[in-house]
């Protein structure tokens, strides 16, 4: 042993195995420590903005857009003074992509409209300039109802690759002619969906990536009884509103759609100005698994303002037919204006239709504080002309803006759905995980 500790070698052994036992005590004797608290996703500034008009022919875009450094461009166009509301007509019968960085993209909105006063297009109809996404849910008449025009429109530099699902009265759709449909980038297609349903009356259609991303829109032509543009709606969700019904004259007709592979029931509640109630004998409605069913709300509205709230046992997506006696306006399934949303122009006539749902809410229009009531709907009129932001305050609270312009003929009308607006984002929380780079 002696001859061992006066080798510097086995001293060093020695020290080494001595620091070793103590740290493995003190490692194994530690208290135990808390796990770090759970971060949720994190609120952050928009900074860059794609949007896409699908086909705007010699339409009126207008563009809102926030103050500040930045650029917003409208095709080959540029915006010379961000946060003001730029309107121009844009030429051609392509898409306008709307591209915006910087501060300037925060709240962007586009969007257009047009005005036919006769003929098989006849009526007002806009469309919201969207994003482009893998998956897209659209709501609306069948091609045996209407003349539907899907677009499809790849803004990104990359090629994009989709399947075109459809789901009718009768369930899913197979079609060949909605598989693999390849845009290349900067190129848009626009598909009738007579050529993949063409007995259906009311569809659902999700249009899926499997590379890329695309911005989806359809225009439904109601040959003579009204044109307007299908909004995209939520995802399919266990609960669904559906806000921006109008007051006045017409039918409202609910659409609500079952993709999986469930049987749905669903309990249907109406929000109007009045207050919340179940309509008599229209309290649920089954929704066979991969079918679309319709629902008749005319009545039970009661030509009130209304937004149309959804609790299914099984996720659906859902949206509004709103008729009057010759033009038509579309709804759909959005989410809540928790982040916000923007409508970039209002035209003669305009309103928003806005609902809270479950307790009270508020949010500032402009700079005007809105307050609407528990389970309650309220309209707020907007000057025409303009662009507005819309900011959340308190509650939960849904909305869309309605315009109307009457006519010797009757009304026409067009609706828009708020959707989140592009003022911020919700970032996931990442957390470290050795699995990520283990084979």
């Amino acid at each position: 042993m002696k001859g061992f500790v006066e080798n510097r070698f086995g001293l060093v052994a020695l020290v080494l195995i001595a620091l070793g036992a103590l740290y493995g005590l003190a490692f194994l004797t530690r208290p135990a420590q808390e796990a770090p608290p759970a971060r949720g996703p994190q609120k952050v500034a928009v900074e860059s903005v794609v949007a896409v008009c699908p086909a705007p022919r010699g339409a009126e875009v207008a563009v809102l857009s926030a103050p500040g450094e930045g650029t917003v461009t409208v095709g080959s166009a540029q915006v010379k003074e961000p946060g003001k509301l730029w309107r121009e007509p844009v030429e051609g019968d392509g898409p306008v992509v709307v591209k915006a960085t910087g501060k300037a993209a925060q709240g962007l909105e586009a969007s257009f409209g047009t005005k036919t006063a006769k003929g098989r297009s006849r009526g007002l109809a806009g469309v919201r300039c969207t994003e482009p996404a893998g998956t897209t849910w659209l709501i609306g008449p069948g091609p045996s109802a209407a003349g539907v025009t899907l677009h499809l429109t790849n803004a990104d530099a990359a090629p994009a690759l989709a399947d075109v699902l459809v789901y009718s009265a009768e369930g899913p759709v197979p079609s060949d002619a909605g598989r693999g449909i390849a845009v290349k980038p900067g190129a848009h297609v626009e598909l009738d969906l007579n050529e993949l349903a063409p007995s259906a009356t009311v569809v659902a259609v999700g249009v899926t990536t499997s590379t890329g991303r695309l911005a989806v829109a359809a225009r439904a032509v109601m040959d003579g009884r009204g044109v307007d543009w299908l909004p995209a709606s939520a995802p399919p969700a266990t609960r669904v509103v559906v806000p921006g019904i109008p007051s006045g004259e017409g039918k409202r007709e609910l659409l609500v759609a079952a993709p999986g592979n469930l049987d749905a029931v669903v309990r249907v509640r109406a929000v109007t100005t009045d207050g919340s109630y179940a309509m008599k004998g229209r309290e649920t409605l089954d929704v066979i698994a991969g079918t679309v069913a319709v629902m008749e709300l005319t009545k039970g509205l009661d030509g009130r303002a209304a937004a149309v709230e959804l609790v299914s046992d099984v996720p659906v997506v859902a949206g509004m037919v709103i008729s009057t006696s010759v033009d038509v306006a579309f709804s759909a399934g959005t989410p809540p204006l928790d982040l916000g949303g923007a409508v970039a122009d209002n035209g003669k006539g305009s309103s928003l239709v806005l609902t809270a749902v479950g307790g009270p809410g508020r949010v500032k229009v402009g700079t005007a504080t809105v307050d609407v009531p528990a389970s309650r709907t309220k309209v707020v009129k907007v000057k025409a002309g303009t662009g507005l932001v819309v900011t959340p305050v308190s509650g939960q609270v849904y909305g869309g803006r309605v315009t109307s312009e009457r006519t010797g003929a009757g009304t026409l009308i067009t609706a828009q759905p708020l959707s989140q607006g592009r003022i911020w984002t919700l970032l996931p929380t990442y957390t470290d995980d050795p699995a990520v780079v283990l084979p």
